[in-house]
């Protein structure tokens, strides 16, 4: 685990609960029991930017500006399909979604390789299959639990090596000259909903709202709600970037602080 992330997780949680304070450096270096440079060095070391300014980002006002500027994000990018700025969009994500059939058959004929790796948001548990990456989980444990649920007759095997570079590609910012796959299991809905978030640029937020019109569905904004929150995917199909209308950051299955983290250390590298 990059040694930073702890530190930086438990001062994000403060300064979401206090952030009507604006709580100072000083402040917060108590809190971490560091000193105030070393938690200078720690904010720039991670996010690239001061503890100032990654203050910023947690703010109610510069979640909702920022919301404002990107509402129509996803109009923007169906007109210029899935080149973008951002990192992911730079691998070109492509999604191969799961038959009924094949669902049915709970995976069978698949073999699943897994590991779990360091990455800038905590460990990270990541599955691949042959024909795409399956399981991108915050939580290793929850991971591999819901493998098996969701791929019962699959061959599942442990094997870091495999999975590795995934990592890399990730999170590392590496680059591919092919399409990276993701391999998901869900309903035609649940699909259109994921392939949306696929147009989600890097550093920009949009609403359930906005997805619902992008998908042509604008009053399914709880069932939208339902299928983010389905996303087996974490992070490649970017759910974080899912605002709620007034602004603010809205549930995350790995939690709100590892949200706010994702969409500030987005934000400051674009």
């Amino acid at each position: 685990m990059e040694p930073d992330y702890d530190v930086v997780e438990s001062l994000i949680a403060h300064i979401r609960e206090h952030q009507m304070d604006q709580p100072t450096l000083g402040e917060l270096s108590v809190i971490a029991g560091i000193s105030e440079s070393h938690l200078q060095r720690v904010f720039q070391r991670w996010s690239g930017v001061s503890p100032k300014r990654f203050l910023q980002f947690l703010t109610a006002d510069a979640a909702r500006n920022m919301l404002r500027t990107d509402a129509t994000v996803l109009d923007t990018a169906y007109e210029v399909g899935l080149s973008g700025p951002g990192r992911l969009h730079d691998l070109m994500v492509s999604v191969d979604a799961m038959t009924p059939g094949e669902i049915k058959a709970g995976g069978a004929g698949l073999t699943i390789h897994y590991g779990v790796h360091d990455s800038p948001f905590g460990q990270v548990f990541i599955a691949n299959t042959q024909r795409g990456i399956c399981a991108i989980n915050f939580d290793p444990t929850e991971g591999l639990v819901r493998l098996a649920v969701d791929f019962p007759q699959a061959m599942r095997v442990e094997d870091p090596s495999v999975t590795e570079p995934l990592a890399r590609w990730v999170f590392g910012g590496m680059k591919i000259e092919v399409p990276l796959s993701v391999l998901v299991k869900g309903t035609n809905f649940q699909v259109k909903v994921w392939e949306a978030l696929l147009r989600i640029p890097e550093g920009t937020t949009t609403t359930y709202g906005d997805i619902g019109q992008a998908i042509g569905r604008p009053t399914a904004v709880r069932a939208i709600g339902s299928a983010v929150g389905k996303n087996s995917i974490g992070y490649l199909i970017p759910c974080h970037r899912v605002l709620r209308a007034d602004g603010g950051l809205g549930d995350y299955h790995w939690g709100e602080s590892r949200k706010a983290a994702l969409l500030t250390r987005e934000a400051a590298a674009s």
